[in-house]
């Protein structure tokens, strides 16, 4: 791995509706630092080679670097301007990467738990495979909704919940998001799979969580509070 040259691009574009606050989720702070730079120190503490790229809303970057110098943050990151979707975010993104570049990580910038062994993991298994993306296990069991408002019973064990990372050959992907965008592109996983190649998965760790509600908050701070106490 040490001859694989590493990106990750951090995706950090939404607005954050649904945490009811004036200011957008990514720019929150949990345990006294800010979502978005809790989530960059994960990957700088793994690898401080990887070049780290921010996927923001270009109106956003001088708010950014402003809390960058009211927080003292100095980990080395790159900002990329947003589109109007994830999937024009991330393809800005995948255009700022430098050549030479093999691999890249794709990430929720609001998802700050991600474990380091799956960060790794997933670099090692894609550059094998192509791809790497994160899941758990589904704990509930499930039902499938028809439009008629029936409702039928589903084997969870052939269900996942999708997380972030999703790392891939960059040459791979890249090519992946010259198409059009579709409307069932909800992640990087379904724009790469559009191309007729297989997913691989690998396990991601529970506790990487998308913060997304004030309940989110609540328990991202239960977790560092624990994390501080082991």
């Amino acid at each position: 791995m040490q001859m694989t040259t590493k990106a990750a691009i951090l995706v950090a574009g939404g607005r954050g509706a649904r945490m009811g606050s004036p200011i957008s989720k990514q720019y929150l702070p949990i345990a006294g630092q800010p979502v978005l730079m809790r989530t960059l120190t994960v990957f700088y503490t793994l690898d401080p080679g990887i070049d780290l790229i921010l996927v923001l809303p270009e109106s956003d970057f001088t708010y950014w670097n402003e809390l960058c110098e009211d927080y003292k943050f100095t980990v080395p990151h790159r900002l990329v301007a947003g589109g109007n979707s994830r999937f024009q975010s991330v393809r800005n993104g995948l255009k700022a990467l430098h050549s030479g570049t093999e691999l890249v990580a794709i990430h929720d910038g609001v998802r700050p738990f991600v474990a380091q062994d799956v960060i790794q993991e997933s670099y090692e298994v894609a550059e094998r495979h192509g791809s790497a993306v994160a899941v758990v296990a589904l704990k509930d069991s499930i039902r499938k909704l028809t439009d008629t408002g029936k409702s039928f019973f589903e084997e969870r064990q052939y269900f996942r919940l999708v997380q972030t990372p999703q790392t891939f050959q960059v040459g791979k992907i890249q090519k992946a998001f010259e198409v059009t965008e579709l409307q069932q592109f909800t992640d990087d996983a379904t724009v790469f799979e559009n191309q007729g190649w297989q997913v691989t998965l690998i396990s991601g760790n529970p506790e990487n969580i998308k913060i997304t509600t004030p309940e989110d908050l609540e328990y991202a701070e239960f977790l560092i509070s624990r994390k501080q106490k082991a």
